[in-house]
């Protein structure tokens, strides 16, 4: 594995384009609707606080992105929970140490926002996800139980 040097930053509106193409190349199918939604969140709403984060080369070209929300409660008090939903690598940047700088850095501006714990939901059978997840430190749940019904 070897490292690539990108910068961090908070997602902007003008990295739509950049995150819904990463995503397309990793699911390879498009989800621009599902971005759409979480962007409107993201920049138009004032129930949140900007947690999400890009990673992105010298040149400015964006070649991963984390996404998570922290809901200001009533008061305009922050929750102590955060929640992680999305994130993508480049496939041309994977196994580079980029979704790891990315965590420790989304890891420790939740921290600066006083953020005690960050929940995910991973599909328990993507071996790939589960074993990042675990190399950053996420562990099973105690607190929920996902329950489904198949119709």
């Amino acid at each position: 594995m070897s490292d690539t040097t990108v910068k961090i930053r908070l997602m902007r509106m003008d990295d739509f384009d950049a995150v819904v193409g990463i995503d397309e190349r990793v699911l390879k199918s498009s989800r621009t609707a599902y971005y759409e939604l979480k962007f409107e969140k993201l920049f138009n709403s004032k129930e949140y606080l900007p947690t999400s984060l890009v990673a992105e080369q010298e040149d400015g070209t964006v070649v991963g992105f984390v996404m998570g929300e922290l809901y200001m409660g009533e008061y305009g008090i922050s929750q102590q929970g955060a929640t992680l939903d999305t994130i993508g690598i480049d496939p041309d940047f994977q196994h580079q140490g980029i979704g790891e700088q990315l965590m420790k850095e989304f890891m420790d501006h939740l921290k600066t926002l006083d953020v005690k714990n960050i929940n995910t939901l991973v599909d328990k059978n993507d071996s790939q996800l589960m074993r990042f997840f675990t190399a950053s430190q996420f562990r099973p749940s105690q607190t929920v139980v996902n329950l489904e019904r198949i119709l």
